[in-house]
């Protein structure tokens, strides 16, 4: 049973649900320099998480380690059991990472593999191509897709399993700034309809307001912010309630001249 542990935390507002996964006392290292340090985190199901940090702060490491593509060097990290039908965790990279032999249907099924039948694999492929707005482009191959229709299609394989977590290690930070507003509304609208819980690691402080429930700052290694975004949705960006957040996430970052500057 997950236990919740003390957490540093500021204006996080309290939610009931059960824990999705919990950090406790987690410590990762690579030789002699100290990537995490005493990581102590606990986030609810179906709650939208963003990480946020300057390079090197172990923002990538920590959804390795949740992911389970690296072990820590010392605390626990404990996951809630998968419910049928579900798939557990799966990760969204910055690249798209398709196939480039198999067709737009194929890259999706792909995500399936060893669950399901080719037939369903198939149904469910184009099912979720049509909801990530890619209706009839099924049978085309990755190359003649733009960089935004092909994270639409690395999303739509993360999402064909029905993860019980979504992890996104920065996958729209390559886009242009209008691919990339449109990507976060499609991600916030499917978020919404699927219920998943979602960790996203990302550079822009934006982003992490507009998608997020809640944003975690690191900073050494450690926890040194964990704020609440208790606002409706949808959200857009520029809206003036979403700038208090970001200057305070700013001034995290970068003290108070940084936060100030916006």
């Amino acid at each position: 049973m997950i236990q919740t542990p003390h957490l540093r935390r500021v204006d996080v507002a309290l939610d009931t649900r059960p824990p999705a996964f919990a950090f406790q006392g987690v410590h990762r290292h690579f030789g002699a320099k100290s990537v995490l340090d005493d990581i102590d985190l606990v986030v609810p199901q179906g709650q939208f998480v963003a990480i946020i940090g300057k390079s090197g702060c172990g923002k990538s490491t920590l959804l390795r380690l949740l992911a389970g593509l690296d072990q820590p060097d010392g605390g626990q990290i404990t996951r809630a059991a998968v419910q049928p039908g579900q798939s557990g965790i799966r990760i969204m990279f910055q690249e798209p990472r398709l196939l480039p032999w198999a067709r737009v249907v194929d890259n999706v099924a792909v995500g399936l593999t060893g669950l399901a039948g080719r037939a369903e694999a198939a149904a469910r492929a184009h099912d979720l191509l049509a909801k990530v707005g890619l209706a009839g482009r099924d049978g085309e191959w990755p190359s003649v897709l733009s960089g935004g229709q092909r994270q639409r299609v690395a999303l739509a394989r993360a999402l064909i399993g029905q993860p019980s977590v979504l992890a996104l290690d920065e996958p729209l930070g390559a886009l242009d700034a209008l691919t990339r507003i449109e990507m976060q509304q499609l991600l916030s609208r499917i978020w919404r309809a699927q219920g998943f819980t979602a960790v996203l690691v990302t550079h822009d402080v934006a982003e992490a307001v507009v998608l997020a429930d809640r944003v975690i700052v690191l900073d050494a290694g450690r926890v040194a912010l964990d704020l609440a975004i208790p606002l409706p949705r949808p959200r857009r960006h520029g809206h003036p309630d979403l700038a208090g957040y970001e200057q305070q996430i700013l001034a995290q970052l970068f003290g108070d001249e940084g936060g100030s500057a916006g």
